[in-house]
């Protein structure tokens, strides 16, 4: 059977060269990486793509001849790939070629910060294929190159041709900018790129305190609404930009899809609340005031929908958002017909404020192209909205000084309430933090142990094994003792399996787990099941008489257990074992020590079964 793996391995390589060889239709152009010198180059046309509705294909898949035809190239021109709003994944495959005398480092920028997941399989030199793994719904600590998009450095030896696979996927609008850049060109884009940020969160701090003083002077809660409505809407910016620091909430990272939908609900629902008291739309238009505050409470309960179905009420999501902003501009419009003031300032603010929004959805849902303007809209218009709407609270300023004693004190009074409720409730809210975190540390210590025990045996399983592996290994090579271990194989399970059943041979394996565990019993040791019927024991400074004469106790245990087993020549349940011992030093790793117990094991169940070789 293994040469016959083989012989199709090779045959599968074979035909995959020929597919590469003969270039077919559905392959795209590839791109000379050193003639992308100087200025960023635009790969959509260059990239060839496999759509996989399934979400389960590998790259081992994507890579095989008969996948290969599902590649389609021939991408409209154009700075993206827009697929909308889709559940499949997609594949990007993407040749590149060096043929220069010198090596030639460049930077892969997939320049959307909103995408889920991106996994990219880079070929290395030695000829093996990295993947990275990241996206906005995991740790930005996934990332290899530290920026607000995806970025991933390609090393192209001279004379080098390499194929390079993009996977990508997405809880909402999957829209991928895919661009190469020249490393010093990015490093100087990358500089003026974050300054452009910074200038925007400088204005909407500077305009947080500005209102802060205010609200502070005055005592008027509108103040308040508009600095919550900024720090939301500079919070869901910043997450949007992929510029969140590394946190999570309740487990999700601060960078994902759901915490940035949901902070656009909350900047919307601030948002709807400030125009509200702004323009007085309950005395003026009482009948759309109600359809406002429908739709408050709709932002305030958006978030719970996006935490448990994000990828299904995405596009909903954007459209109520358009929704309201063509709402919010009639309600002002009306207002101004009316003649109230404040709503000449909020129609020229909002106005520049919706259209960005209004561009960036429309860009997420792949109708309007990406650039300056679709990618960075709601910012500008934020920024704009900042600016022009400052006159109109420094307007409302001199209306509020005549209430000012007034307002001052029912303030004072609700804060000393508030004051007095907090004291209140101080000492029974530490209490139930405190029993709340030692749930949280039982649960978890709870969790960190099934993690490392086997369901059925009840013993270590394979991951508890390779941890305690490592960590023997690494003191036996500082203190030069000898290592051994041994891994056991249950002889002809399969037969007793189809011939007994599967309730059978679960407890077959768990009377030879307990037979181990009993007979390699001291502390220092750590019996573990490998996987299927093959179980190890790993024996710390024992060497290899010592780990044999364990290992024929263990033969004899499993004999006295006297499991019959009609199909196997002996009449009874039987194990093969195959032993190893070393000094580390004398071995390469490891696993090298755990290869040599495992051919030992192979040896003994050729020659008969039912003995210890090694």
């Amino acid at each position: 059977m293994p040469a016959l793996t083989s012989h199709r391995q090779l045959l599968s390589w074979l035909l995959l060269s020929l597919v590469l060889f003969l270039r077919p239709a559905w392959a795209a152009p590839g791109v000379d990486v050193a003639s992308v010198s100087t200025q960023p180059l635009t790969l959509t046309t260059y990239v060839s793509i496999l759509e996989d509705p399934t979400r389960n294909l590998t790259l081992a898949d994507v890579q095989s001849p008969e996948q290969q035809p599902r590649f389609k190239a021939d991408q409209p021109p154009g700075s993206s790939l827009a697929m909308g709003f889709t559940r499949s994944a997609f594949w990007l495959k993407l040749q590149l070629s060096n043929p220069s005398d010198a090596p030639v480092q460049r930077l892969l920028v997939v320049e959307n910060p909103r995408i889920s997941h991106v996994q990219a399989n880079i070929p290395q030199a030695d000829g093996s294929v990295r993947t990275i793994n990241t996206g906005s719904d995991v740790p930005q600590s996934s990332k290899v190159y530290p920026n607000r998009n995806f970025v991933f450095p390609l090393n192209l030896p001279a004379h080098a041709e390499q194929v390079l696979y993009l996977r990508v996927e997405s809880s909402i609008g999957l829209l991928v900018p895919l661009q190469l850049w020249p490393v010093k060109a990015f490093h100087t884009y990358e500089r003026d790129d974050y300054t452009g940020k910074a200038w925007y969160f400088g204005i909407a701090v500077a305009m947080i305190l500005f209102n802060l003083m205010l609200l502070f002077a005055l005592r008027d809660p509108i103040y308040l609404l508009y600095v919550v409505f900024v720090s939301c809407t500079a919070g869901a910016l910043a997450i949007k930009n992929g510029l969140a620091p590394d946190w999570s909430i309740f487990g999700e990272p601060l960078n994902s899809n759901v915490i940035y939908y949901s902070g656009v609900s909350l900047a919307l629902a601030a948002l709807l609340l400030f125009a509200r008291r702004m323009m007085q739309l309950d005395r003026l238009l009482p009948r759309l005031d109600w359809l406002l505050r429908g739709m408050i409470a709709l932002y305030l309960v958006s978030p719970i929908a996006y935490a448990l179905a994000l990828p299904y009420v995405s596009r909903a999501g954007i459209l109520l958002n358009f929704a309201t902003a063509l709402i919010l501009l009639l309600c002002a419009a009306l207002c101004a017909f009316k003649r109230q003031r404040s709503a000449f300032f909020f129609l020229a603010a909002f106005a520049l404020l919706m259209l960005g929004g209004a561009m960036t959805s429309l860009r997420a849902m792949g109708i309007v192209p990406t650039n300056l303007f679709t990618v960075d809209g709601l910012q500008l218009g934020s920024a704009m909205e900042m600016i022009v709407l400052a006159f109109a609270l420094a307007d409302r300023f001199n209306v509020m000084r005549r209430e000012k004693a007034r307002v001052q004190e029912e303030l004072i009074r609700a804060q000393q309430q508030l004051v007095d409720n907090l004291r209140s409730s101080e000492h029974e809210l530490e209490l139930r933090v405190a029993e709340r975190t030692d749930e949280l540390r039982e649960l978890n210590n709870q969790l960190e142990a099934m993690s490392l025990t086997d369901a059925l045996t009840g013993i270590a399983n394979r991951r508890r094994f390779d941890q305690v592996l490592e960590q023997e290994w690494g003191h036996a090579r500082r203190s030069g003792e000898c290592l051994a271990l041994a891994v056991v194989d249950v002889d002809w399970f399969k037969r007793y399996n189809d011939h007994y059943g599967h309730p059978a041979g679960d407890a077959c394996l768990r009377e030879i787990a307990q037979a181990l565990a009993t007979t390699v019993n001291r502390s220092t040791d750590l019996v573990a099941r490998y996987g299927g019927e093959e179980f190890v024991f790993l024996a710390p400074m024992t060497d290899l008489a010592g780990v044999r004469g364990m290992a024929q106790k263990l033969l004899q245990a499993v004999e006295a257990l006297a499991l019959p087993h009609e199909l196997s020549p002996l009449g009874r349940v039987s194990v093969s074992i195959g032993v190893a011992a070393s000094v580390p030093g004398q071995e390469a790793s490891a696993e090298a020590l755990v290869a040599r117990a495992d051919a030992a094991l192979y040896e003994a169940k050729k020659q008969g079964r039912n003995q210890v070789l090694g």
